[in-house]
């Protein structure tokens, strides 16, 4: 493995790259890891609901997390297969309660202790998510842009206790906790009026807004969709409503890898975006078809996105999360496969030659571009990638796979499917 790495490396500074320095910045470099990939999107509230939004996971490989703990135990090990320091971005319905019914109006950071305790114990930063879905006051498709006032300020008040629960992340864990608000508003058939619920979303979330939290505590973000199941024809939370948002109100604007139209890819938006915006936050998933939030992959839309952010020298601006649930394949795997390939095409990026690259560009020669686009296509990066992950003390290759599947007999398959809290 030297031997091909020492090749390797001899190939790539030919090109004038800095490996060791490609290899020190990907390792700077935090993903966001969400947590409801572990549990198919049940959460740990004393009343379970059933998922609505136009959200669903599919499939039923046996050994889910059924309650904070096991999911917890199974980011940890999840978290111990992928190179680098990262953090973990959790929803507000994962409240621990100890068995009392609390409102998520009524929410408060001592439900999330003994998240705070966990990520201590690891040395990593907690991200936040109010939920606004999921709950019989979501069951007709509107929450912040509901006609009903007392249904928005349910949700108002859910959103203002979410962003001081990440404040209290934050002064835990020494570290700001981005707090992304999406809500599924919008309407299944053609709207007779789209101006007044986009209203009331912007009332709602400037009053969601009205306490203001130093950017070294809370960092706010908004997220658009293009279309959902059950708001077909329209959705309140566009892109351009919350671009425009954004660049009001001083926040984050988030973009999904799935809520674009197909043709669409958040790569080609990443440097229009960062122009106009000092940070921005991203969810990355695979929409095989449209958001049906796959495993990310090493696919060439991957391999962009993360191509934009290094050789624009973006990435302490940009806020990487993922967002993906597939309950088909094992969990704590899809987790490793997802977040892995994420740092991979990071560090995929951070071999390239980017400043000759442009330099090609910006002299016409064209020719030469593409020559050199297709000649780093089959460049020895896996022996690259070996040596990182050897380099950061986690598996190569495929061996990972062996210490999840002991997991799985050891742990996760002698859980029975039954929901504890």
């Amino acid at each position: 493995m030297q031997t091909r790495f020492e090749s390797a490396k001899e190939q790539y500074e030919r090109l004038g790259v800095d490996v060791e320095a490609a290899f020190e910045k990907v390792s700077r470099v935090p993903i966001s890891v969400h947590c409801w990939q572990g549990d198919d999107l049940r959460g740990t509230e004393t009343v379970q609901n059933e998922l609505s939004g136009g959200i669903d996971v599919t499939g039923n490989h046996p050994g889910r997390a059924r309650n904070g703990d096991e999911l917890r135990a199974d980011l940890e090990k999840a978290l111990s297969l992928i190179p680098g320091k990262h953090r973990v971005n959790l929803h507000a319905m994962y409240a621990e309660t100890d068995g009392v019914v609390v409102e998520r109006d009524e929410i408060k950071p001592e439900h999330f202790k003994k998240w705070v305790d966990w990520a201590k114990k690891l040395g990593i930063g907690l991200d936040f998510n109010p939920t606004v879905f999921g709950h019989p006051k979501a069951d007709d498709g509107l929450t912040l842009a509901h006609p009903d006032k007392d249904i928005r300020m349910f949700w108002i008040n859910h959103c203002k206790a979410s962003r001081e629960i990440a404040a209290y992340f934050a002064k835990e864990l020494g570290s700001p906790s981005l707090v992304n608000i999406w809500v599924p508003d919008g309407y299944k058939d053609t709207p007779s009026d789209r101006l007044t619920p986009r209203r009331r979303l912007k009332e709602s979330l400037d009053a969601i807004y009205e306490v203001g939290y130093d950017s070294s505590l809370v960092i706010d973000a908004v997220e658009s969709k293009l279309f959902g199941i059950g708001s077909e024809a329209f959705v309140v939370g566009s892109h351009e409503f919350y671009m425009n948002y954004a660049n009001q109100s001083g926040k984050l604007c988030l973009l999904d890898t799935g809520h674009f139209h197909p043709t669409e890819m958040v790569s080609n938006k990443l440097s229009a975006m960062l122009l106009f915006h000092d940070q921005l936050a991203l969810h990355v998933s695979r929409p095989v078809r449209w958001d049906s939030d796959h495993v990310v992959t090493f696919d060439d839309e991957l391999k962009e996105i993360a191509i934009e952010l290094v050789r624009n020298d973006a990435l302490d601006r940009v806020n990487i999360g993922l967002d993906f649930f597939d309950a088909s394949i094992n969990r704590v795997a899809a987790w490793a496969i997802g977040t892995r390939n994420m740092v991979k095409a990071l560090l995929n990026a951070a071999l390239m030659p980017h400043d000759y690259m442009k330099k090609l560009q910006e002299e016409g020669d064209f020719t030469s571009r593409l020559a050199l686009q297709e000649q780093l296509k089959t460049y020895p990066f896996g022996d690259m990638w070996d040596a990182y992950c050897k380099e950061q003390g986690v598996f190569i290759e495929t061996d990972w796979l062996d210490d999840v599947k002991t997991y799985e007999q050891n742990v996760q398959f002698k859980r029975k499917e039954i929901q504890t809290v």
